[in-house]
């Protein structure tokens, strides 16, 4: 399995600085990664790293809290769009979902889809913070709303992906729904049961070690 093509690669820490994007699109073409995954404010040096690529850019929206307003987010959606951005990871308002402030939640996530017309949408849900029926709640407004994607976590939450997070979202997503998993991604193996619970895109940091551990790997069964 070519796990390059499932990974989003991702640099979204408050101390990254240009050199630290640059070399992360570098690595993204070097490994032919499916797409980098950066804050707002790097999306423009990011496709212009990768303006001859096949490199997808993802960037963050609402990030990582979730709590700004919804026309912020869609500002920040439709100039990340403008700025070279093919997809979009919008971070759910948390405190509403969790309050039962459906309708907005569900509002916020159209409106976004709307504002970036046919570009993805992965929908962050945040699912260190939610109950299990919280999960299955956001992933039916995912639905309902059109998003492309629910993906678990920020990365910068208490804790990331889990899989029984992951099979909840799975069974509400039936077909019109694509899972990505992030959050605490760090080896082959851990990537590798994801992929198998049926998740379609992996967010991770450490997407060169994953690679190169699982081509390792591969290189000893030859043997």
């Amino acid at each position: 399995m070519n796990l390059s093509a499932y990974i989003d690669h991702t640099l979204l820490k408050p101390t990254a600085t240009p050199e630290d994007i640059i070399k992360l699109c570098k690595e993204a073409k070097n490994y032919n990664f499916y797409a980098v995954c950066v804050n707002s404010c790097y999306t423009i040096l990011a496709a212009d790293e990768l303006r001859k690529s096949d490199v997808k850019i993802a960037t963050v929206v609402g990030f990582p809290l979730g709590a700004a307003n919804t026309e912020t987010k869609i500002c920040e959606a439709r100039q990340a769009i403008a700025d070279g951005s093919h997809e979009i990871d919008l971070v759910l308002n948390i405190g509403f979902l969790k309050t039962g402030l459906f309708d907005i939640v569900q509002y916020e996530i159209a409106a976004i889809k709307e504002a970036i017309d046919d570009k993805i949408l992965k929908v962050i849900i945040e699912n260190c913070y939610l109950t299990d029926a919280e999960i299955k709640k956001a992933s039916q407004l995912c639905k309902a709303a059109k998003a492309d994607y629910i993906k678990t976590s920020t990365g910068f939450g208490p804790g990331g992906a889990t899989e029984e997070a992951v099979k909840i979202m799975l069974n509400e997503a039936g077909s019109s729904l694509k899972i990505k998993a992030s959050g605490g991604i760090r080896d082959t193996a851990t990537a590798q049961k994801y992929i198998d619970l049926g998740v379609s895109r992996i967010g991770t940091s450490s997407g060169v070690n994953i690679v190169n551990a699982s081509n390792n790997e591969q290189d000893e069964h030859t043997y």
